[in-house]
């Protein structure tokens, strides 16, 4: 969790990022623009997906650690950004944004000067404090700040802005849907879960990745356990047992002694399942309307 006025100077950076590389406004955003900015470049000749392990023993190499996939790496002396080039587009874009994050945020780099000169290592604790900053970055400087949370207020209260406003700006729907819920001045949540596969005795199941409510959604209800596993008797873990992809449906949530009557957006994009939910009586009206295409 990045703290607020950590959050400030991010901010702060990314907007000089996107006004100096003349990527404020321009959709999708320029990406390019701002790692040239940045004074970095992309290697495409290395693929991290399809590289050795000892490719990492490199000592300059700075590298997102936080899945066990590497999906980027920052070498920071020959400013050069590696990719695991078997992700989407929009996914690639994240990434690369992430390690411009880490080399435009100046603490960052001081700090590991500082260790590399002292063979020390970086506290597990300091390095999962850069990576939140750097994904701080890369969701701000994709989305452009406010030009993002301006254009969602434009769009009607369903899961079809997300999707609207990832390919406006060039994002992954994942990413999308998180800044949309975290930013929404409107009760909304969403859960994004992983299918497990079964066995030869057990059923498909759904298990929690992540969850976010929206600043007014906790304020009422202060913040929903789901729990880990997701028992088959829940409407939309029947959606996905019936191998659906997209829907709209209803959904009563027991917490706290209340039952919270919302509705429910599902939709699954072969890797996640993701449900956008609202309480029933949320306004949703907007000047546009989608056409959701099945």
């Amino acid at each position: 969790m990045v703290n607020h006025d950590k959050k400030e100077d991010i901010e702060k950076i990314v907007l000089d990022a996107l006004s100096k590389s003349n990527s404020l406004g321009v959709f999708p955003t320029p990406v390019d623009k701002i790692i040239k900015y940045a004074d970095l470049r992309v290697n495409s000749r290395v693929d991290l997906s399809a590289i050795p392990s000892t490719f990492f023993a490199k000592g300059d190499l700075f590298i997102k650690r936080t899945m066990a996939i590497i999906r980027g790496a920052l070498d920071r002396r020959e400013k050069i950004i590696y990719l695991d080039q078997s992700q989407i587009p929009a996914r690639q874009n994240f990434v690369m944004l992430h390690e411009v994050g880490h080399e435009l945020c100046g603490w960052q780099g001081s700090l590991l000067k500082v260790l590399q000169d002292n063979d020390e290592t970086l506290d597990p604790e300091i390095d999962d404090e850069f990576e939140a900053e750097a994904n701080l970055f890369a969701s701000s400087a994709l989305f452009q700040l406010n030009i993002f949370t301006d254009k969602m207020k434009e769009l009607p209260l369903e899961l079809d802005t997300s999707r609207h406003l990832a390919k406006l700006f060039g994002g992954s729907f994942h990413a999308a849907i998180r800044r949309y819920v975290n930013n929404s001045p409107k009760r909304c949540a969403v859960l994004i879960l992983n299918k497990e596969k079964g066995s030869t005795y057990s059923l498909p199941k759904l298990t929690l990745r992540t969850y976010i409510e929206s600043p007014a959604f906790k304020e009422e209800w202060g913040g929903i356990d789901w729990g880990t596993e997701f028992s088959y008797d829940i409407p939309f873990v029947q959606d996905f047992m019936a191998n659906r992809r997209m829907l709209k449906s209803e959904l009563d949530i027991e917490w706290m002694g209340e039952t919270i009557a919302c509705d429910y957006h599902y939709f699954h994009n072969g890797h996640n399942v993701f449900v956008f939910m609202f309480p029933k009586g949320e306004s949703v009206k907007s000047r546009t309307t989608f056409i959701t295409a099945i």
